[in-house]
């Protein structure tokens, strides 16, 4: 049984779209923030990571681009877990009963429609959807509901008052899977490698991202994903982590080798297969 780490606790999303990865049970790895994720597997080199990278909502997770540039682990892979959410609360109680309501603060802005429907409830951030319904679970809380997965309402015992609340119905994650090198040599055995995550920072003079993107356009390299964020301590200079896909890997190093004049800095942070999508 594979161990694998995840931000959150047991019910999250995170351990939901380990699952579906792998298509298989997992030994999951609570870590109470992204950079334990990492700690966790200096600490046990067998320990694969997940982590989510962005929402089709709410956007970017910009902290965890660099945390996987500072760590060095390569990406295996990717997955893209659909998101639905719902009401959960102690046996017996209804959404009557409830005057608060918590939950990690993306969920709550995922589900702003439905909580425009109770008017007068309490709304408070927690740090974990999961996490959210294990507390109203082992601290008894008569009044309070957790939006979290069905799987998470499941494991504490809790009462689903409503399902699917989320205001987009296609509320997708993507996540990353990573690890040490001879584990992602394992999951990628005989997979089709066709997708690829860098990052580069380019000199401070015009058209230096256009002549990189016409490079990587010439030799068939579709690019699916650009996101800057500034470089601390070099103002008005960037860094860009840029995924990539392509049908010829041999043509995609060539691509690498081709832009390497123009830019600055260039790190591979994984080369994998494109990801499935959970259903919806």
């Amino acid at each position: 049984m594979r161990k694998v780490a995840i931000q959150g606790g047991l019910g999250a999303y995170h351990g939901i779209a380990a699952e579906n990865f792998f298509g298989e049970e997992v030994e999951i790895v609570p870590c109470v923030t992204f950079r334990d994720i990492f700690r966790a597997i200096k600490k046990d080199p067998n320990i694969i990571g997940i982590m989510a990278i962005e929402n089709t909502i709410a956007g970017s997770l910009l902290s965890n681009y660099e945390l996987l540039k500072e760590n060095k682990l390569p990406i295996a892979g990717e997955f893209k877990q659909r998101i639905s959410h719902c009401l959960a609360a102690l046996p017996g109680k209804s959404v009557h009963d409830i005057k608060e309501i918590q939950s990690h603060p993306i969920a709550l802005m995922q589900c702003t429609e439905f909580l425009d429907t109770l008017p007068g409830i309490k709304i408070v951030e927690h740090e974990d959807t999961a996490l959210a319904a294990r507390d109203v679970a082992e601290q008894n809380l008569q009044t309070t509901a957790a939006i979290c997965s069905v799987r998470a309402a499941e494991i504490y015992g809790l009462n689903i008052l409503a399902r699917g609340i989320e205001t987009n119905k296609h509320n997708f994650t993507r996540f990353l899977i990573f690890g040490n090198r001879w584990i992602v040599d394992e999951i990628q055995k005989d997979e089709v490698i066709n997708k690829s995550s860098i990052v580069f920072t380019l000199p401070h003079s015009e058209g230096s991202l256009s002549k990189v993107l016409s490079v990587l356009s010439f030799y068939g390299i579709s690019l699916t994903k650009i996101q800057s964020l500034p470089i601390i301590g070099r103002e008005w200079e960037y860094q860009f982590y840029v995924d990539l896909t392509y049908s010829d890997i041999e043509r995609y190093h060539q691509s690498l080798d081709a832009i390497r004049p123009l830019i600055s800095e260039l790190k591979t942070l994984g080369e994998y297969p494109e990801g499935r999508q959970s259903e919806l």
